[in-house]
């Protein structure tokens, strides 16, 4: 039976590979909440990653690639056209 023991050089290695799909996000003060809270808050805005997605569920690291704007705006436009007809 295969060990399935995470170990840092497992977690290394899917780090850098998160990292060439993924962009850093930075914290974002909101005046609003803040002054709502009355205390300082800041926002992560996790959908200003490539997915819009908060975060990856279920994910592989095989299952994980660079985004493509170029190929995901014309599966768009294939998908417009295919309801059109």
């Amino acid at each position: 039976m295969e060990d399935k023991m995470l170990t840092l050089d497992k977690f290394e290695e899917a780090s850098e590979i998160v990292k060439n799909v993924t962009q850093e996000t930075k914290l974002v003060y909101s005046d609003f909440y803040s002054a709502q809270m009355g205390n300082k808050v800041y926002l992560k805005p996790e959908n200003m990653q490539f997915t819009g997605a908060y975060k990856l569920r279920g994910e592989k690291i095989e299952d994980l690639q660079k985004f493509d704007a170029e190929e995901f705006i014309d599966a768009l436009f294939d998908m417009e056209k295919s309801d059109d007809m």
